[in-house]
């Protein structure tokens, strides 16, 4: 969390330091442009890759595959779009990086290696968890069965409806009572 807290406090101030020097290198109504500039080359970069990756996306799904890649591509490419109307070159830098795709599956590479890496280490702790537990659950439930099951595995599916017939009456379990349909319970 520091990291995020740095992040939102130290970009703006590169930011505003960047347009002031920017400014008086060049000039304000230069810098200015200069911004406007990279926003409109950017959100039209971002409706040419948009437009590529949910094509891509969409061949994907025809083909019955899920389009994972696609959909991170499309996180990444809305980032950088978000970092592209945001005033700023450095901002600006990160988000054409965002756009450029050589770039951009790198940055997916290196993002999603570092989240396996938290999500296995995560997981082997829980993992760890899960199996102690597991153990003392199959202590207290000693029927042939649930060890049968937890050994080979077995899944049931199935589906459920739930339709009411207007001529058969409910039986209330608790008091054994029977309960119309069609009549209030007072």
């Amino acid at each position: 969390m520091p990291i995020l807290l740095i992040i939102f406090v130290l970009i703006p101030i590169v930011e505003i330091t960047l347009l002031i020097n920017v400014g008086q290198l060049i000039g304000v109504w230069y810098t200015i442009a200069l911004v406007l500039l990279s926003a409109f080359v950017g959100v039209n970069m971002l409706r040419h890759q948009g437009l590529a990756t949910l094509g891509r996306a969409q061949q994907k799904m025809q083909q019955g595959e899920m389009p994972q890649q696609e959909m991170i591509e499309g996180l990444v490419l809305a980032v950088g779009g978000a970092l592209l109307i945001t005033p700023g070159f450095v901002t600006d830098i990160i988000g054409f990086c965002c756009l450029v795709p050589f770039t951009r599956i790198g940055f997916i590479k290196i993002v999603s290696r570092r989240f396996k890496h938290k999500m296995s280490a995560g997981i082997s702790g829980f993992s760890g968890y899960s199996n102690q537990q597991g153990a003392g659950m199959q202590g207290k439930y000693s029927s042939d069965y649930s060890s049968r099951s937890a050994q080979q595995g077995d899944v049931f599916e199935g589906e459920f409806s739930k339709e009411q017939d207007p001529n058969r009456s409910i039986i209330n379990n608790a008091d054994g009572e029977c309960i119309d349909p069609n009549k209030s319970r007072h």
